[in-house]
């Protein structure tokens, strides 16, 4: 895989649909990864929850988080939690930095339980 590839495995269980990304979310990569996120989020069987695992991508851009805030409002306007896991070090430093951090731990699964127990 080259280093400024993105890879997304959609997995769909009974609540949520997992993105799990395996690479870099930057400007070449980010319009992939919205397309994913906007097919999840407007499909007909619409998940309770979508969780995009960041576990195996070290490095988001500002295109990848406008990206994920555009996909954050259309969650909400359906009435579907979104949620980021796997988010540290570096990246979690830049969503606090840039001040979006709180939105998605105000996004809360439909159990109740809150986004940052998955940091």
């Amino acid at each position: 895989m080259n280093t400024n590839e993105l890879q997304i495995a959609v997995t769909h269980g009974d609540d949520a649909t997992i993105l799990s990304l395996l690479g870099r979310v930057s400007v070449d990569s980010s319009p992939m990864l919205r397309n994913r996120l906007l097919a999840v989020l407007r499909s007909e069987a619409r998940p309770r929850a979508v969780i995009v695992d960041f576990t195996q991508s070290p490095y988001v851009d500002v295109s990848g988080i406008a990206t994920l805030i555009e996909a954050l409002k259309i969650a909400r306007n359906h009435n579907i939690a979104f949620q980021l896991t796997g988010v540290q070090g570096r990246l979690k430093n830049l969503f606090e930095v840039a001040g979006v951090l709180s939105l998605f731990e105000a996004s809360s699964h439909p159990t109740g339980s809150s986004i940052s127990e998955a940091f």
